[in-house]
């Protein structure tokens, strides 16, 4: 299994409203597409962070799944306007998760 372990700063104050449009729209739309998603995990140190892993058979996978996500209809005319503006830094990290992590949703 492939995971992306992405970390999240979002500009400040606005990490509960990005949380419940990630939550409501984009995650659901992960797994209709086929992701697993893991978190989130909200940093306890700063209230502005937060942590979420999505999983992938195989890298293959990742990449049309990705695609599908990015180039969908959700993405381009509603999540992107809503969500990139108050994302202030992002990072990603691709592990390779032999026997995956467990129970994912």
């Amino acid at each position: 299994m492939i995971i992306e372990m992405r970390t999240y700063k979002i500009k400040a104050g606005h990490r509960s409203e990005f949380l419940e449009t990630l939550e409501s729209k984009a995650f659901p739309e992960h797994k209709k597409i086929g992701m697993k998603v893991l978190g989130p995990f909200l940093s306890v140190e700063d209230h502005d962070t937060f942590f979420w892993m999505r999983g992938f058979p195989d890298l293959q996978s990742r990449e049309r799944m990705r695609d599908e996500f990015y180039e969908g209809k959700l993405w381009k005319a509603e999540l992107e306007q809503k969500l990139m503006p108050n994302l202030e830094k992002f990072d990603v990290v691709i592990i390779d998760a032999p026997n995956g992590l467990g129970d994912w949703r």
